[in-house]
């Protein structure tokens, strides 16, 4: 109903009262001519209570309390302010600060000075504006390598990288949810952590393009990565692409890898060049650019949380398993979104040259 409706309804209630009519009857007559629109019972009553008491007023009566002067800009400003001063301030002690209620403060905050409070995100590092530069930099070079030829390049890319898998990697929270119903208590599990019984899977395991994985080789324990180690991985990856990717070699392969240490070093750069690769640059502290750790880790860590292996021969099997199952489309798409990433990072670094969160 509008403001004045509600005083015709008034209005014709008064009259009704005046004739002596009693609350159920004005009801009935005010249902009959007006419908679903007529006020409530308790509505009409409320107001011939009011009429036989001597009321001439239709309009509301002026409500009472403290008038509405919490968003002055003397209070936006104090409470920007407080909150420039220390971003991690509660509401309530905003609140308790400044003199107003809690709900002006979110006012405040939300409507008037656009603020929201957000958790922080966890980055590898943080990034120099030179490394920011170099991410880039980086980018655009491979986003103009791949519009020149989008299936060549899709085709040459070799990428790979180092990860720990666990014999027992507990699920997370979010995984680990479940239906109920309403009336049934939450499930609940015990806090647990990772084993210390891990392996690594070396390059040679994550070692993949476009069509699936080309090397299995797994560093033996209380073995360091080294330059040398790194070598004979990549002679051993290029007898893999000889005999499972028929005219690569002929092509030239595109390495992707990072700059870990073993990676960089004279002993596995002067492979590198013996065995005919092609190097693609790979900025600096960019997880987030390497399809291995963005893409293939990511989902063959989610496929194997929650399951506890006895050994290591359980554990590299249930990987090379999961690998083997997946299909070609599976690795196609992380390469592809590789250049997806590269798009974004250039877009983003106009502003802040920052890291890919999604």
């Amino acid at each position: 109903m509008s403001e004045i409706s509600k005083c015709e309804y008034r209005a014709v209630i008064k009259f009704l009262t005046l004739e002596k009519r009693s609350a159920n009857n004005i009801y009935e007559r005010l249902t009959n001519v007006y419908g679903d629109s007529a006020p409530s019972y308790a509505t009409v009553t409320r107001w011939v209570a009011e009429f036989k008491r001597g009321r001439t007023s239709l309009e509301d009566d002026p409500r009472a309390g403290r008038p509405v002067e919490a968003t002055t800009d003397d209070c936006c400003y104090a409470v920007e302010m407080l909150v420039m001063g220390d971003r991690r301030l509660k509401v309530l002690d905003v609140a308790r600060e400044v003199g107003i209620s809690y709900g002006s403060v979110l006012n405040i905050l939300h409507d008037h000075l656009g603020l929201s409070k957000v958790c922080a995100r966890w980055v590898p590092r943080l990034l120099t504006p030179v490394q920011k530069s170099f991410r880039v930099e980086t980018c655009s070079e491979l986003l103009g390598i791949y519009s020149a030829n989008s299936d060549n390049v899709l085709s040459r890319i070799v990428t790979g990288d180092e990860t720990w898998i666990h014999h027992w990697d507990p699920d997370t929270k979010q995984e680990s949810m479940q239906w109920k119903h309403a009336n049934s208590p939450p499930p609940r599990k015990f806090r647990t952590q990772p084993s210390a019984g891990k392996i690594m899977a070396t390059n040679s395991t994550i070692f993949w393009d476009c069509k699936g994985v080309l090397l299995v080789d797994y560093l033996p324990h209380k073995t360091t990565m080294t330059g040398s180690y790194y070598g004979e991985l990549l002679r051993n990856l290029r007898q893999a692409v000889k005999e499972k990717r028929r005219g690569m070699l002929t092509r030239g392969p595109l390495l992707l890898h990072n700059n870990a240490p073993a990676h960089m070093s004279l002993v596995a750069q002067a492979v590198v060049k013996d065995i005919g690769f092609e190097q693609l640059c790979h900025p600096p502290y960019s997880p987030d650019l390497a399809p291995s750790d963005f893409y293939l880790f990511r989902h063959l860590k989610k496929h194997l949380r929650g399951t506890r292996f006895g050994d290591d021969d359980e554990l590299k099997q249930a990987t090379e398993s999961y690998l083997d199952s997946m299909p070609q489309e599976f690795y196609l798409t992380g390469i592809r979104e590789l250049f997806d990433r590269c798009c974004k990072c250039v877009d983003v670094s106009h502003v802040t040259g920052d890291y890919i969160e999604k």
